[in-house]
């Protein structure tokens, strides 16, 4: 993994924005534009085929596969995102909550989390 040439986050921004102002758009000229249009289904739909994709780019081990799908996975993710008025920071400071963090410590706090809010 090559950490150094990491690209910026703005990018993830910078597509937000790219995203939010075609939402709006003509569905006959932008495929962004379309998938609102369609509805929340469709774009849960296409996220549920682009994580299936990168299954199988993973299982065949194609690393040029593996990113470009994963591209496709994180674009349709930022378009759903879009649909709830959220945006890549709202997950960058998730992530950033979780650092440190051992997985299973958060998945233990997830879970106490959850028998609190069952008992209330």
């Amino acid at each position: 993994m090559n950490l150094e040439a990491t690209p910026s986050n703005d990018t993830l921004a910078r597509l937000a924005a790219v995203i939010a102002t075609r939402r709006a758009g003509d569905p006959d000229k932008s495929y962004v534009a379309r998938l609102f249009a369609k509805g929340e289904d469709a774009v849960l739909k296409k996220i549920g085929e682009e994580a299936t994709e990168v299954v199988m780019a993973c299982k065949d081990g194609d690393a040029g596969r593996i990113v470009a799908e994963v591209a496709d996975l994180w674009f349709h993710t930022l378009i759903a995102l879009a649909q709830h008025d959220l945006a890549p920071a709202d997950v960058l400071a998730e992530l950033e909550r979780r650092e440190g963090l051992s997985g299973l410590e958060e998945f233990a706090a997830r879970k106490m989390q959850s028998r609190e809010a069952k008992d209330l």
